[in-house]
């Protein structure tokens, strides 16, 4: 298993997260890649940090760069990036990417890409944690599937937000860099029946898959927010949110944030499509 980590030289936060990864471990510098040093940790579970020159959520045609230039077809993509919001709360994400709708923001219209449910929900707890210990003021969160680039291959995205002040800050990204150098190294080590959750329902910011993840032993892959479903479900979101949600076992649903006919067209869908609904006691603790 290769694993592509991804970062931007015109992004600040993903420069310094690069930064932090590099001077805490051991990495081989062979060959380049857009003029930039690609640096390698084969004890990381194979993984690879390469630097772009543009924005990444439209950095379209990066696996075919990378097959052409370096020769390499990653099995997993971690961006490493900043985050924005209007409250400018200090936050550090994950999330899955991919748009339900249009691509506003890189990626394709009605398209999503494979998630990295296991990988995604490890260094969600892996980043709480740490937060934890060192008491750092963040936030720590899931967000929903949002922007691009389109890939074909599981991806994710890790980011600190939400303003430059937090994007400048190095503390937030030897964090990040830290949880990542626990995650690569056993990023495989997922036991066979740990739920794959499909999330449907609530904000942006996904609280309630957070605080599930954070408690149960289940990962969550794709999550679809209450504001892109209508009155009427569209069929057609929630296939794109499984179909790209590899091994995907169940849906949690948000309940209070949507409206009663909702829940029962989404039981409906889901039953009918194989996919049981199960709620937070239906999920083991974590030990």
């Amino acid at each position: 298993m290769t694993i592509l980590l991804v970062s931007s030289s015109e992004d600040p936060a993903s420069t310094n997260i690069k930064t932090s990864l590099l001077a805490a471990h051991h990495w081989n510098e062979e060959g380049s890649f857009f003029s930039t040093p690609v640096h390698y940790a084969p004890d990381l579970s194979d993984s690879i940090l390469v630097t772009i020159p543009d924005k990444k959520i439209r950095h379209e045609n990066l696996q075919e760069e990378l097959n052409d230039t370096l020769h390499l077809t990653p099995s997993l993509f971690i961006f490493l990036s900043r985050h924005r919001s209007k409250t400018g709360e200090p936050t550090l994400t994950v999330h899955p990417i991919g748009n339900y709708a249009d691509a506003a923001f890189g990626g394709r219209p009605h398209t999503l890409v494979p998630a990295a449910p296991h990988a995604m929900t490890r260094l969600l707890r892996l980043i709480n944690t740490r937060v934890q210990q060192t008491k750092l003021p963040y936030k720590v969160c899931y967000e929903v599937t949002h922007h691009g680039p389109y890939l074909t291959t599981p991806t994710l995205f890790v980011e600190i937000g939400s303003t430059e002040t937090q994007w400048h800050e190095q503390p937030p990204a030897d964090l990040i860099a830290s949880a990542l150098l626990d995650l690569l190294p056993t990023i495989n080590d997922n036991p066979p029946d740990i739920p794959i959750l499909v999330g449907i329902g609530g904000g942006h910011y996904a609280p309630r898959f957070t605080d599930v993840a954070l408690q149960r032993n289940a990962s969550f892959g794709h999550m679809l927010p209450t504001y892109h479903l209508g009155d009427t479900i569209d069929e057609q979101m929630l296939q794109l949110a499984i179909d790209a949600t590899p091994g995907v076992t169940a849906a949690y649903l948000h309940r209070k944030e949507l409206k009663k006919s909702q829940v029962t067209a989404l039981r409906q869908w889901c039953t009918s499509h194989g996919i049981p609904v199960v709620s937070s006691n239906d999920l083991p603790l974590l030990p």
